[in-house]
């Protein structure tokens, strides 16, 4: 299978605040630990062997084999759950929103980057051992974000009523989607396998908690991947402290702010609240606000003494759920982690964290820009060779890849700049000229040279207009290409859903990406599947 690429600061879908960290410049260096390569992870590895609490990974471990009781678990993912008794065992972590059926396809490049990476650091340092986690964000609370996926340019949503933490929501009523969501599939052998795959996760689990578990092992258990769910009471338990601090002393809000500050020239991807906790129950998730010395819960009646808060805490840590600020740091409490694998957005906010967990005394991780992938066809690309499109062009905004290939096709000159350069010398020789007289001279040459250029730049937009019309069918089908390839004018990655390329390629989709995807390469992958 065919791979090429194109550099990530090339492709024009990374925002100036990934491509200065991908080139180690702007003084960003101080807010990370160690860039993410091979030789890096020597440090990071007897840092965090240095700092992490070992007695959380008994609590770990049992709570992990609990939640894998009723899940069929490949032997590779029993020995990784088991090696994490060892203090010589490290983790590689990714989180992902509970996405109905996985939702965009970069949730697969997440897990696979993460997996990858774990195989090549036990391949560097032999007398370690490293395991996948994917994090399951089963205490988010925004289902609107979650209830659909994209199949073949539709939308398929889940429309049901939902509050609280999304894990714990029913999944109750998704038989009649599956009916709606498999005629689109059709009846061939890998559209039958997703069908039974959708049944087996939503109809025969209670919650989207145990729905995206048993998804997400079906698809990657055999890889050793192991799925964790922190709405665990077991595992707060160990975050106790640092819950008891944010509740007291709100030392995130201070920190986070101010390196906020140091970004301010990018944008911000998240800003700290002054609590960054929120008070979960089942269908309540709200903020947790400090006011007139009370702790308040949002949106309800409730309100707690700073005894009742701490005595809550203590007896029912479960109750207590951290926001975007504080849930990187309860990760890393709990797990020997030692890099975290992210999209561009979630590793612009972990940029914000590093001076907290400084003053939390926890080992900051090393940050890794998940992989990027554009699936194409071979007929696809062949496409592309006979349109002379690169696959820079077909990654430009598609206004400026229509007027680049029209000035590139056309057998007229359209850029008039020619005509301008000689336009100007000739007002150059007139301004001479105007230093001899009345200054009004000067005013009226002025005001005459920039209607000059400006009736040139239109004749050039008009002609251009015009060349666009001429070659109307071949760049007709040179926007028809980058639309398949880019749906909505958006990455296919963030568009489109697994289900669509494994019913073309079905059960070699997984292991054919995860044998072409290296994870410490800063490229976005195309890769051309037959």
């Amino acid at each position: 299978m065919p791979t090429d690429c194109i550099s990530y600061q090339n492709s024009g879908y990374f925002s100036t605040l990934m491509n200065d960290y991908l080139d180690q410049k702007n003084n960003l260096d101080t807010l990370y630990n160690r860039f993410p390569n091979l030789e890096n992870f020597e440090e990071q590895i007897l840092e965090k062997q240095n700092n992490f609490d070992n007695s959380n990974r008994s609590i770990l471990v049992s709570t992990l084999q609990k939640q894998y009781l009723k899940v069929e678990t490949s032997v590779l993912t029993k020995q990784n759950i088991e090696s994490l008794n060892n203090s010589n065992t490290f983790t590689v972590t990714t989180g992902h929103q509970l996405n109905l059926f996985s939702g965009p396809l970069y949730f697969l490049y997440k897990i696979i980057s993460t997996i990858n990476l774990t195989t090549e650091l036990k391949a560097k340092y032999p007398t370690y051992n490293f395991v996948p986690i994917y994090w399951m964000a089963t205490e988010d609370h925004d289902f609107e974000e979650i209830n659909y996926f994209n199949f073949k340019g539709k939308k398929f949503r889940w429309n049901k009523e939902s509050s609280g933490p999304v894990g714990r929501l029913s999944t109750e009523g998704l038989a009649d989607f599956l009916e709606v969501y498999s005629l689109e599939l059709g009846s061939s052998i890998n559209a039958n396998t997703l069908k039974k795959l959708f049944e087996a996760s939503y109809l025969k689990h209670d919650n989207l908690a145990d729905a995206t578990r048993f998804l997400a092992n079906a698809l990657f258990g055999n890889f050793g991947l192991v799925i964790i769910d922190a709405d665990n009471s077991d595992l707060k338990r160990s975050f106790i402290p640092y819950i008891k601090e944010e509740l007291l002393h709100q030392t995130s809000h201070k920190l986070v702010l101010e390196t906020a500050e140091k970004l301010k020239e990018y944008t911000i991807q998240v800003n700290p609240r002054e609590i960054n906790l929120f008070y979960i129950e089942d269908n309540i998730r709200e903020r947790i606000i400090f006011e007139n010395n009370k702790y308040k819960i949002n949106h309800t009646k409730l309100e707690f003494s700073e005894t009742e808060i701490l005595s809550l805490l203590e007896n029912n840590p479960e109750k207590f759920s951290p926001n975007v600020i504080m849930r990187p740091l309860y990760q890393e409490v709990i797990l020997p982690n030692l890099c975290y694998i992210g999209g561009g957005g979630e590793i612009a906010y972990w940029l914000e964290l590093k001076s907290f967990f400084a003053a939390a005394k926890i080992t900051f991780p090393m940050l890794l820009l998940r992989n990027s992938v554009l699936l194409a066809t071979e007929k696809q690309a062949k496409k592309a060779d006979q349109l002379n499109l690169s696959w820079s062009d077909l990654f430009s905004k598609q206004n400026d890849l229509r007027n680049n290939k029209t000035k590139e096709l056309s057998e007229i000159q359209i850029d008039l700049k020619d005509l301008k350069e000689q336009l100007k010398q000739q007002f150059d020789s007139l301004h001479q000229l105007a230093t001899k007289t009345d200054q009004s001279f000067m005013g009226a040459l002025k005001a005459q040279e920039a209607k000059q250029i400006k009736g040139l730049e239109n004749l050039e937009k008009r002609l251009l207009k015009a060349q666009k019309r001429t070659l109307s069918d071949v760049l007709q089908r040179i926007t028809d290409l980058q639309n398949e390839l880019f749906p909505n004018q958006s990455l296919q990655e963030r568009q489109n859903n697994f289900s669509e390329f494994y019913l073309e390629y079905g059960e070699n989709l997984i292991p054919q990406l995860i044998q072409m995807l290296k994870p410490l390469q800063s490229n976005f992958n195309i890769i051309k599947f037959p």
